[in-house]
């Protein structure tokens, strides 16, 4: 019979409860959150009904570990509710997978890869993942659930948050693209047609992926050799962009944040009331995708918070943001 334990670890209790779901402010008039005790129990993450689990990388490719090396993996519920209900995660993930879910009804060919949040403590696999795969398949699209390798904990030089080197939920990410484009006519999709959309600590990895076709480990087979950048990316309330040492006016972007000309054409998702993420982050990152000539939508909405995935609740960004996806991906010829 698994563990189950009441009190989260310090590493995830500090990152889940701030970072995979954020307090609304003081003053916002959205509906109140409420706290719930969190239980954890080892296990490993199973596919909802729909869904196939599949291996990102062959058992017998070695692979760098998450900060809990060789702990096994967990699951467990995050707090506050979001739309009512709880929200669940897992992490100690040292074998990420991919879970393939097929278009309920016509097949459009386009696929969505889904990366959930999580402050990289853990993976939203539920509130950013498989129920956004729930709304992806009614409209005819591949949907794919990203469970990459966490806990991965951002260093802290001189009291401020540096990236990791090494990002290991970018190499899962990137691993994940190449093995749908090897496996196209297996899955019946488009391998002109794979996009991503993140949220959160998922949206900072969407970034990274539209930036660059740089691998940060070994090629291993066939589909390393795919080009692991996206054709289109969703984001959305995303962090770790801005360069806030410039003062409250200034829009410069990280240091370790690169921009490609190539970068796909990308859609911005973000509440104006977002106490964890702030509304710079997403403005800095498209101004510097314009600059470069990339083409880029925002779709900003006064209140939402941040982590309220496909929930619905009073804030319209929660009802209203799954419309304007498909409405953008009319519009840039994917669907």
């Amino acid at each position: 019979m698994p563990r189950i334990r009441v009190v989260i670890p310090t590493l995830l209790a500090i990152g889940i409860a701030g970072a995979a779901c954020g307090q609304a402010m003081k003053n916002d008039s959205s509906p109140a959150r409420v706290e719930v005790p969190k239980v954890e129990r080892e296990g490993v993450w199973q596919s909802t009904p729909g869904g196939t689990q599949v291996p990102l990388w062959p058992a017998n490719v070695p692979l760098a570990k998450p900060d809990s090396g060789d702990r096994p993996e967990t699951t467990g519920n995050g707090s506050p509710l979001v739309g009512g209900r709880k929200w669940h995660w897992a992490t100690y993930v040292t074998r990420p997978t991919m879970t393939v879910y097929r278009p309920k009804g016509r097949n459009t060919g386009v696929t969505m890869l889904v990366l959930p949040g999580g402050g990289f403590y853990a993976v939203a696999m539920d509130l950013e993942g498989t129920e956004v795969c729930d709304w992806v398949t009614r409209q005819g699209m591949t949907c794919v659930v990203l469970k990459y390798r966490t806990p991965q904990v951002w260093p802290k030089e001189n009291g401020e948050q540096q990236r990791p080197k090494v990002l290991l939920g970018l190499e899962d990410a990137q691993r994940a693209i190449g093995l749908l484009r090897q496996r196209a006519s297996t899955y019946g999709i488009d391998p002109r047609k794979i996009g991503v959309i993140g949220f959160s600590a998922g949206a900072y990895l969407v970034a990274n992926m539209s930036n660059t076709e740089e691998r940060t480990y070994p090629l291993t087979d066939a589909a390393d050799r795919q080009s692991p950048r996206p054709d289109f990316a969703i984001v959305a309330y995303t962090a770790r962009m801005l360069d806030n040492s410039k003062g409250k006016n200034s829009l410069e972007l990280k240091p370790w944040v690169k921009i490609s000309a190539k970068a796909p054409p990308t859609l911005i998702i973000h509440a104006m009331n977002d106490s964890v993420d702030d509304i710079r982050q997403p403005m800095a990152y498209a101004l510097a995708l314009n600059d470069a000539g990339v083409p880029v939508d925002m779709r900003v909405y006064a209140k939402g918070g941040h982590a309220f995935g496909m929930r619905p609740t009073a804030d319209p960004i929660t009802t209203q943001w799954p419309g304007q996806v498909e409405q953008w991906l009319l519009n840039i010829g994917m669907l």
